[in-house]
C-alpha cells in the first residue's frame, strides 16, 4: 500500500499527465477508502473541477476529498470530517475557493492545481488517519 506522500504524488501525476481533473485525481488515489471502483468515482467527480466549472466554488480537489470521507464514514458524522478536511486544506493552500487559489482577481496564485491535489490528499489523510 502506498503512503500518503506517494498517494499525493500519484494524484498530481494523474492530473498532469493522464487527463484526470483535480477531483478525479484525488478520488482515484483514495478509491481504496470506498466501496466504489475508480471508474465510478471518475464519473461522479467529473463535474467538480475548476470550482464547479466557473472557478467560483470550492476547489474540486477538496470536494473529492470530502466525498471520499462521506463514503468512508458511510455518512456518519461526515460533516465534522468535512470541516476538519476543509480547514487542513485551507491551512496548506491559503483558501478553498478555486478562483482565489488561482489568483484570478489578485494575480497572485496561492496554490497551483497540482499542489491543491496533493494537499487535498494530505488533508484527507491527516483527518481520517490514513497512514
Amino acid at each position: 500500500m502506498e503512503n500518503v506522500e506517494q498517494r499525493a504524488e500519484k494524484a498530481a501525476e494523474l492530473k498532469q499527465f493522464y487527463g484526470y481533473n483535480c477531483a478525479q485525481a484525488v478520488s482515484a488515489v483514495l478509491s481504496d477508502q470506498t466501496d466504489l471502483d475508480e471508474n465510478t468515482l471518475n464519473r461522479l467527480t467529473a463535474g467538480f473541477c475548476v470550482g464547479m466549472g466557473n472557478m467560483e466554488a470550492t476547489c474540486g480537489s477538496l470536494v473529492a476529498a470530502v466525498m471520499i470521507a462521506g463514503l468512508a464514514t458511510e455518512g456518519r458524522a461526515t460533516v465534522r470530517y468535512a470541516k476538519r478536511i476543509s480547514e487542513a486544506f485551507a491551512a496548506k493552500c491559503g483558501d478553498v475557493t478555486c478562483k482565489k487559489l488561482k489568483g484570478i482577481d489578485t494575480g497572485r496564485v496561492l496554490c497551483p492545481c497540482d499542489e491543491c491535489v496533493m494537499n487535498a490528499v494530505r488533508a484527507y489523510s491527516e483527518v481520517m488517519g490514513l497512514v
